[in-house]
């Protein structure tokens, strides 16, 4: 698989097989991704990668949080501005609709798009978690390195015939996913990465892209 393949193919899958990934397949990505680029080669990104027992726990503890109508932890950087403004806010409007929409669930119909984000807490039936922290000492310029480093993961995986979905709804729930991992306490919970084989009998869900013309300004030549 080229580049190019890896990066048009990969998309956000929400529904995975129970297939086991291999260690040594994990192994492989990770050692090749660590080599993303970072300002100063700092690296400042600590991954969990979480499969079997710990992983079933993580689940079934979100899980009863969730059944009993435990609200989210307090949270600790901001996901989104409070305000969106356009192109932006129209564009968070269509992946809803887009998303939901595939899933068949109506925008009015709040019971079931909660069913469905509740997806996010089950890793999407995926068999392996990615966990990526940040030190609570970076600053906005780290955060970007652990973007491209969570980019290369997934391109990467990509070329091993896998997929994944990034989440930063994990955060939600970061004091949960602390009680399994037990991160040192310098270290914030960034996003999540559910990681595994796509079901095929899911279908494509993937979401559509702005033209090039909003997002990319060619100056010169």
């Amino acid at each position: 698989m080229d580049v190019y393949e890896a990066v048009t193919s990969r998309r956000a899958v929400r529904a995975f097989t129970d297939r086991p990934v291999p260690q040594q397949v994990l192994e492989r990505v990770l050692s090749a991704a660590s080599w993303a680029p970072s300002g100063s080669n700092l690296q400042p990104w600590h991954a969990f990668v979480v499969t079997g027992e710990p992983l079933a726990q993580l689940k079934k503890r979100c899980a009863e949080r969730l059944a009993t109508g435990d609200s989210w932890d307090e949270p600790e950087y901001e996901m989104y501005p409070a305000t969106l403004a356009s192109p932006y806010r129209e564009r968070r409007a269509e992946f809803g609709r887009q998303r939901y929409g595939a899933l068949g669930i109506a925008r009015d119909d709040l019971e079931a798009r909660q069913r469905a984000a509740a997806d996010n807490w089950a890793a999407f039936g995926a068999p392996t978690a990615l966990f990526c922290y940040l030190d609570r000492g970076m600053g906005r310029p780290q955060w970007s390195d652990a973007g491209m480093f969570l980019q290369t993961v997934m391109l990467l995986l990509r070329a091993e015939g896998l997929h994944s979905c990034p989440q930063m709804a994990w955060a939600k729930f970061h004091r949960t996913v602390a009680e399994v991992l037990s991160p040192p306490a310098e270290l914030m919970l960034f996003c999540g990465m559910s990681i595994g084989y796509a079901d095929p009998a899911a279908g494509d869900d993937r979401i559509g892209r702005a033209p090039l013309g909003e997002t990319v300004s060619f100056i010169g030549g």
